[in-house]
């Protein structure tokens, strides 16, 4: 099928395409974005064979957490937003792991020492003293979040330039020391920037509809303008390129 060309026809394509979860595939041939060099979904996977009671935080629609290959004996996953609890719970109950629907500012469902392993990907927020409280002695926290000033090259183009303590949040050293206020070890903490190349503006609509707070209370309306501008840019000149922000953060609760 012939992907269309004109603004209006790729602006409403994307307008209509369902966001639910944290499958990209729609992005396929539209967006593409250099992966981290150490392989989030595969390290996560060898965590888990090894686990005996896990929980993922924030899985989304669980599409990250159902590629492992193997499952702990104990394994559930947290999710707020409700269609993600629903599409989480068909792609995860299949495989054994409970998926139980907590908002993301709530506290943890969960009693004190619960899981040798908590993982997350890119949550929106990390909440150490409770990562802490359901860790047992000795257990680890593994994620992979986003950096500061990630794809900011397209935030500004929309909001316009942004302050420093804005571009500085989600920096890797504010995460550790949280960490360690929460009673945790760092034992690991890895940072890249990485390529992204938008295609046309249909994946810019799309991305900035999913990733909701890229530019908060986004909408085609609002920003009709400037998108109009980035698609005659793209037209011009070829794919937008802005790069994203990544670390690789693992903590370890002390066995005393």
């Amino acid at each position: 099928m012939t992907v269309p060309r004109t603004f209006e026809d790729l602006v409403a394509e994307a307008a209509s395409a369902s966001v639910e979860g944290w499958d990209f595939s729609w992005f396929e041939g539209r967006a593409t974005e250099q992966r981290p060099s150490w392989g989030y979904a595969r390290a996560m996977g060898e965590r888990l064979a090894r686990a005996a009671a896990a929980l993922d935080i924030q899985t989304g629609g669980g599409e990250v957490l159902a590629s492992a290959p193997r499952m702990p004996p104990v394994m559930a996953a947290t999710e707020g937003w409700p269609p993600n609890v629903a599409r989480a719970t068909a792609l995860l109950r299949p495989r054994g792991a409970v998926v139980v629907a907590a908002a993301q500012d709530a506290p943890l469902p969960f009693a004190d020492g619960a899981f040798d392993l908590v993982t997350s990907r890119h949550p929106v927020r990390t909440h150490w003293t409770e990562i802490a409280r359901v860790l047992c002695p000795g257990g680890t926290y593994f994620s992979q979040q986003v950096g500061p000033a990630s794809v900011f090259e397209l935030v500004e183009h929309f909001l316009g330039p942004q302050p420093a303590e804005v571009r500085n949040d989600r920096h890797p050293d504010r995460a550790r020391a949280a960490a360690e206020a929460a009673g945790l070890d760092v034992v690991g903490l890895r940072a890249e920037r990485l390529r992204v190349e938008f295609l046309d503006i249909g994946a810019v609509v799309h991305f900035l509809r999913k990733v909701i707070w890229m530019v908060p209370g986004f909408t085609v309306d609002r920003y009709l303008p400037r998108l109009r501008s980035l698609h005659e840019r793209i037209e011009a000149e070829g794919p937008f390129v802005a790069h994203s922000a990544r670390f690789l953060i693992e903590a370890r609760k002390p066995r005393s």
